[in-house]
């Protein structure tokens, strides 16, 4: 199986902009590929996020989006794994797990205290990749909260 994966660019927008829509629509959004288009580029524009994408004989198959954040206990920049998507067709094949690899190596380039992510509770899928690549999961840790 021949696939790349490399940083996105302003150039790749509409190709990241495809995948992060059905990414929305993966977690029962509605579509909105204009406002996926927008986001994506501004995200890009102002070099806000991360995004890494794979292409699989040159089409677009799947992405990750990684968002800086710090942490002032560590005195240190960490990265949230916030979007990780693979077409259904490319799925079971190595792609989720070669942007986590990516997405842990970015983080030791870039000297990363660590990574985190969120995931639903029902996306039992995604758990698993996640566990098998040695991510550990900390509920039991830290209460999440929110304020809209």
């Amino acid at each position: 199986m021949d696939y790349v994966i490399r940083r996105a660019t302003a150039d790749d927008t509409a190709a990241v902009a495809v995948l992060f829509n059905l990414y929305r629509i993966f977690y029962k959004q509605p579509s909105d590929i204009t406002g996926a288009e927008s986001f994506i580029s501004e995200r890009l524009r102002c070099n806000d996020s991360a995004i890494f994408l794979v292409f699989r004989d040159d089409e677009p198959v799947g992405f990750t989006q990684l968002y800086p954040i710090f942490t002032s206990v560590g005195m240190q920049r960490t990265w949230l794994l916030n979007d990780l998507y693979v077409k259904e067709a490319a799925r079971r094949m190595g792609i989720g797990e070669a942007l986590l690899e990516t997405a842990k190596q970015f983080a030791k380039n870039t000297n990363s205290k660590w990574l985190m992510l969120q995931t639903g509770l029902d996306n039992k899928t995604a758990q698993k990749l996640y566990e098998k690549n040695g991510w550990m999961r900390e509920d039991d840790l830290f209460y999440t909260y929110r304020l809209k």
